[in-house]
């Protein structure tokens, strides 16, 4: 299982959202099957989205995109930090 690890400042949470909620079919059509989203305590301008994919390079190609990179643009996002991830174990407990 691949995942990927955003962390970005946001202006407006709402508008933001908004944005998020539009692109849900360019994201799914790119390989995102599941997502969170979750904020800093005490600091909601600061979203973390934390998503499953199909494949690291599936990721990677849609968040690097001038396509995604305009649209952060204009949803008011600061320059994310991407972490690519690969599941190595998972457990409940």
């Amino acid at each position: 299982m691949c995942f990927v690890l955003i962390t970005h400042e946001v202006e407006d949470y709402s508008f933001w959202k908004k944005g998020f909620d539009e692109a849900a079919v360019l994201r799914k059509n790119a390989g995102e099957i599941e997502f969170q989203i979750l904020k800093y305590e005490g600091n909601p301008k600061v979203i973390v989205h934390f998503s499953k994919w199909r494949s690291l390079q599936a990721a990677k190609s849609f968040f690097e995109s001038d396509e995604v990179e305009l649209i952060r643009e204009q949803l008011g996002v600061q320059r994310p930090k991407f972490v690519y991830l690969d599941r190595i174990e998972q457990g409940t407990l």
